[in-house]
């Protein structure tokens, strides 16, 4: 399905094969688990906790955690962990580990109220670590009207499915009332907050998960999520371009495995890139959002940050847990890339404790996290340990 996000109009909607087959609207009416395409509202949530884009956070095995399952040991798909990794390189691999990691330090509470924000109900995601999974459930069209909150700069729109009605003579039956014009009255998120989430969703695009949607279209105004579900039962891209936010889904009815290697990657996104060829005929490509940050933005290194946290903020997420500083070292030791750990008082996830940063390291390399692979040292490289996480 399809959506204008600045005023909610429905463009397009495929709510399945053949209507005289099935009615069943799987757009409005079909509830599946989201998947990975979460993730950047939890992103959005963390980002008002001192967590900026090259905040460093650890890719590692959780250890055992108070209240979960003791057979619960969540990984990525590939099985593998990076150590230290910046949340932006973590959101461009969709790497799980991260994501529980920056929820266990915003708090479940918290952060069901900020993704609550973006319209989603929250009484059908869970009120557990699996939230930052995407273990609850959605529609198609919750989810775009989610992702709608990221495209026109932090605002809530309302969907319309029927514009106008007019009978066999041309006479207007029903016509529906002109959209609420974006204002503060109907924001729901920061502007600032938005910029930075999409300026991580455009490096989904360019370099990550979802590289083939800006190969395919030849432009670098797109901004999307990959998600893909246990055992591939649900695969899903949502993302947005200039004046169109779309959201494509494959899955079966009753739910199965959609066979080995699916993926949101494989089966979803080369839908919506189709889709996206179509809508955006004639569209001018838009400049960079990095042209032109909101206010309380500033260049910090090779990145962003809240102006208030240009030299401050969490660098780096210190794991609270018994066992992680030993499973975070050996994380750190088997990749050559991780920076150095700093002391673990320095920064607390428990109190979301802000701390001006240490020194860097005078050896540390550079590296663009906007134009280029994170690479792991920067100028912000001393860092400590992340939070406990699991996804």
């Amino acid at each position: 399905m399809a959506l204008d996000p600045d005023t909610g109009r429905v463009r397009a909607l495929v709510g399945g094969f053949d209507f005289n087959h099935d009615q069943f609207n799987h757009v409005t009416d079909a509830r599946r688990q989201p998947g990975s395409t979460i993730k950047p509202f939890l992103v959005s949530a963390a980002f008002e906790s001192g967590v900026m884009p090259d905040t460093w956070v650890d890719d590692a095995p959780l250890p055992p955690l108070p209240g979960e399952p003791a057979d619960w040991h969540p990984q990525d798909d590939d099985g593998q962990t990076e150590g230290m990794i910046t949340v932006r390189q973590a959101l461009v691999e969709s790497r799980n580990l991260v994501a529980i990691r920056l929820l266990q330090h915003v708090g479940l509470a918290a952060a069901r109220d900020w993704i609550g924000r973006f319209g989603f109900d929250m009484s059908r995601q869970p009120d557990d670590l699996t939230l930052a999974l995407g273990s609850g459930s959605v529609t198609p069209m919750e989810l775009a009207l989610g992702y709608a909150v990221l495209a026109n700069g932090g605002h809530r729109v309302t969907p319309v499915l029927i514009d106008r009605i007019t009978d066999a003579r041309g006479r207007v039956l029903f016509q529906a009332p002109p959209p609420a014009p974006l204002t503060e009255a109907n924001r729901v998120v920061p502007a600032r907050n938005v910029f930075l989430v999409d300026s991580l969703l455009a490096d989904v695009t360019r370099r990550g998960t979802a590289a083939a949607a800006q190969q395919a279209l030849q432009r670098s105004d797109l901004y999307g999520k990959t998600g893909t579900t246990n055992d591939g039962v649900d695969a899903w891209f949502a993302g947005f371009a200039p004046g169109a936010v779309a959201v494509a889904w494959m899955g079966y009815d009753q739910p199965a495995s959609l066979g080995p290697g699916a993926s949101g990657a494989t089966l979803a996104l080369p839908i919506w890139i189709d889709a996206m060829r179509e809508m955006l005929q004639g569209v001018p490509v838009q400049p960079p959002i990095d042209l032109s940050p909101p206010p309380g933005i500033v260049a910090a290194g090779d990145d962003w940050r809240y102006t208030e946290w240009a030299d401050s903020g969490l660098l780096a997420l210190d794991d609270p847990t018994p066992d992680a500083p030993a499973a975070a070292a050996s994380a750190a030791a088997s990749s050559a890339s991780a920076p150095p750990a700093a002391p673990a008082a320095w920064a607390s996830p428990a109190t979301t404790a802000l701390q001006a940063p240490p020194s860097p390291p005078a050896s540390a390399p550079a590296r663009s996290a906007r134009n280029a692979s994170a690479a792991p040292a920067a100028a912000a490289a001393s860092a400590v340990r992340a939070a406990p996480a699991a996804r």
